[in-house]
């Protein structure tokens, strides 16, 4: 007996663009839904956070996800930008929790060591193997394609945590899938 899928929406966040990249989980299959971006445009920053969150929850309404993660912040040289992201991705995370979903956080580095097979892989090949895993035509724009491999990690932390096997293919090493 199969169970329904379960939706995965991944959410790269960004002040000027926001990735979000929604899959379906069946068992160890993987199946693209929905791709793209959300631009917040120029203007005071509320507004923009505004944009952003107003985007997100129409894309939660729309594609109805039973699971979303998001990539953490990381520190950049500029404190400035840092704070900016972060808001950016307060303002996603609220529109999570205003649909009342959990929400799960992975590093960059993680999210590429589960979809490349090492955490400093270039943005080209993280477009690349979502494009393979996810057997896409061609590759996705980069942000969506970030939010996809955040996805895509997620659905692999999470049958790790959910089923005693691995998925095919994958080893828990250290902690990380390989």
């Amino acid at each position: 007996m199969s169970s329904a899928p379960t939706r995965i929406l991944g959410i790269d966040p960004g002040l000027r663009v926001t990735g979000y990249g929604v899959i379906d989980r069946a068992g160890n299959r993987l199946s693209y839904v929905a791709s793209g971006a959300i631009r917040s445009g120029e203007g005071e920053l509320p507004e923009r956070l505004g944009v952003l969150f107003r985007g997100l929850c129409q894309i939660l309404a729309e594609h109805a996800p039973q699971q979303v993660a998001i990539e953490k912040v990381f520190v950049n040289v500029n404190p400035q930008s840092t704070l900016l992201l972060g808001q950016a991705r307060g303002a996603a995370i609220a529109a999570i929790i205003h649909c009342q979903l959990p929400v799960a956080e992975y590093t960059a580095l993680q999210i590429k060591q589960a979809v490349v097979g090492h955490g400093h892989a270039e943005k080209s090949q993280v477009q690349e193997m979502v494009r393979r895993l996810l057997a896409l035509e061609r590759a996705p724009a980069s942000d969506p394609a970030d939010a996809l491999a955040c996805a895509i990690c997620h659905a692999h932390s999470s049958a790790t945590t959910q089923n005693s096997r691995l998925p095919a293919g994958l080893r828990l090493r250290r902690g990380r899938l390989s």
